[in-house]
């Protein structure tokens, strides 16, 4: 299994991955001519003949024995330039009655722009069968989230000074929002379905236009939805506490159709993006081809390599680190990364 950047001929795939993605998962909408533009803009970002505010980092998960892509996520260098970047920001307003002698606070909804110009790290997803029902498997969800980090800590440049990450909020059995149901529903005259599509294929004008710009007491929503703030998917529960390991925290930021939590940290911050180091690759032939975890049940790989290539950059969990500033690959390593001995790649110890 390796991450790599997606190219050109991975519509079919990529297309593929949407269909299974679910509701709620704004980004990756089943739309061929839409998925097409999102390939192409990531070429050339890849291929830096875009500008460095307006690059969309797309990575898939490869399964090298079939082919076939096994997920993907993305990096937007920065949100918001072009088209509007919508939160509602949790606050509380206090009202006191002195003749009363009664003090109460009320939380309250704010829509807002706050994170306009911020990286955003997205578009993670897993197939169902690449999750961790066996050992294989267990480390894809971590490769894929992990991987990012590193793009960022090695192109640190091309990225401002801070990230986050919006999370999917919570639907019920039949696939609806509660929060989307109680508040949402009453400003678009769209089902969530159709208001998610128009967000996904980057039409959020309509947002700031029809939504209210006046706080929004929360009391006034069902018990439900208020359930629902901040509270995320149970299938993006994973991601969320790989994303918490990582520095990322809850600032109070939230979705404004599902109300799924946005968590941010500094990038600089971020443990991968810190604690991420150089080495020099040397290869050999006497190391054994197959790690360890995968087939014989010892321990699981901790090592996660990257290669230092904006075009042509990969990543992979490796059984072994570095014996100082060296770090020694077989052939079939160094074939899956595209390095040789003498070139330069990226380690983290996990």
């Amino acid at each position: 299994m390796r991450i790599r950047p997606i190219a050109r001929g991975d519509l079919d795939g990529l297309q593929a991955l949407s269909r299974q993605t679910g509701v709620g998962f704004t980004s990756l909408p089943d739309n061929r001519d839409f998925l097409a533009s999102k390939i192409e803009s990531a070429a050339r970002a890849f291929e830096e003949r875009t500008p460095v505010d307006d690059r969309l980092y797309f990575f898939v998960l490869e399964d090298e024995e079939n082919g076939e892509l096994a997920g993907c996520c993305a990096i937007e260098a920065q949100v918001g330039r072009e088209v509007p970047f919508y939160h509602y920001r949790l606050g509380t307003l206090a009202h006191s009655s002195v003749q009363l002698d009664l003090h109460r606070t009320i939380d309250t909804l704010f829509l807002s722009s706050d994170h306009t110009g911020d990286a955003e790290v997205a578009s993670l997803f897993l197939r169902q069968e690449y999750r961790g029902a066996d050992r294989r498997h267990e480390r894809n969800g971590a490769l894929l989230s992990k991987a990012r980090w590193l793009f960022m800590a090695q192109f640190r440049d091309r990225f401002p000074d801070k990230v986050l990450a919006e999370m999917r909020g919570v639907f019920n059995e039949e696939g609806v929002s509660p929060f989307w149901e109680n508040l949402g529903s009453h400003f678009f005259p769209l089902n969530f379905n159709q208001a998610d599509r128009l967000t996904g294929l980057g039409q959020k004008s309509f947002i700031g236009e029809l939504m209210p710009k006046f706080p929004i007491y929360t009391t006034f929503l069902s018990e439900e939805a208020q359930a629902c703030i901040g509270e995320v998917h149970e299938h993006t529960r994973p991601a969320l506490e790989m994303l918490k390991k990582e520095g990322l925290r809850w600032e109070g930021y939230i979705d404004i159709f599902d109300a799924g939590p946005t968590v941010e940290a500094y990038i600089d911050d971020v443990r991968a993006v810190r604690n991420s180091r150089l080495c020099q690759v040397e290869v050999s032939a006497e190391i054994a081809s197959d790690a360890p975890s995968e087939r014989d049940g010892h321990e699981r790989p901790e090592w996660l390599v990257s290669t230092t290539a904006m075009v042509g950059f990969c990543a992979c969990w490796l059984g072994r680190g570095p014996e100082g500033e060296i770090i020694t690959l077989n052939e079939a390593e160094a074939h899956r990364l595209g390095v040789v001995a003498g070139d330069t790649v990226r380690v983290l110890g996990t």
